[in-house]
């Protein structure tokens, strides 16, 4: 099933989709054109437009999903937006394509969900991976102290001696010693009670 406000699109798309061997059930105008006509059609697999009139594509998704928790969806957009893209994740998308891809990607993206998994064009993989790798880049600037030295400092929690934490870590101990002094300055503790208190209040590290 189709949904898209553009009817020149909706055409193409139908075409291009016969063409290729899939069977086109019905065309939707809108989202909320396309909630009711999923539900009476049972499509397999929807073709869903982000920017619709009435209700847009994610919130059609939503409620379709909702009802029709098998029907697989596809959503195309105009622009790789990171935010719209995770709102249409959340809203049970199974796909999602910019409307710059080829039909053989649109037609190939429905085999892929057709089959139970995700399909996300190149162009979106790659953003988002870029903005993970920004967010975990931004996480670890604003880190209060090293994973190396919340790994120290749990062990110490655990109950470990400096020797210990060495031979857990493949460290020195003077190593250890050395990542034990830097987490007492950022942490303002005095001793190792007064750090591990501190990390478990702040959540970095958890008492068993």
């Amino acid at each position: 099933m189709l949904a898209d406000d553009h009817k020149m699109l909706r055409e193409g798309l139908r075409r291009s989709m016969v063409e290729r061997g899939f069977d086109v059930i019905g065309e939707a105008r809108d989202g909320a054109e396309a909630v009711d006509l999923a539900a009476s059609l049972r499509p397999d697999v929807i073709l869903m437009d982000v920017s619709m009139p009435e209700i847009d594509g994610v919130e059609a998704t939503r409620q379709i999903r909702e009802r029709q928790p098998d029907v697989r969806i596809v959503m195309l957009t105009m622009h790789a937006d990171q935010d719209v893209l995770a709102d249409a994740i959340r809203a049970g998308a199974n796909g999602y394509l910019v409307k710059d891809c080829s039909t053989d990607e649109i037609a190939s993206a429905i085999e892929t969900v057709a089959g139970g998994e995700t399909a996300l064009s190149p162009r979106l993989a790659a953003s988002m991976l870029a903005e993970v790798r920004r967010q975990e880049d931004q996480a670890e600037q604003t880190r209060i102290i090293t994973k190396r030295e919340e790994e120290v400092l749990q062990h110490i929690a655990d109950g470990c001696s400096t020797p210990e934490v060495a031979e857990k870590l493949y460290i020195s101990q003077k190593t250890v010693k050395n990542h034990l002094a830097s987490i007492y300055q950022k942490l303002d503790a005095r001793d190792r009670t007064q750090a591990v208190l501190q990390a478990v209040r702040m959540g970095i590290v958890t008492l068993n």
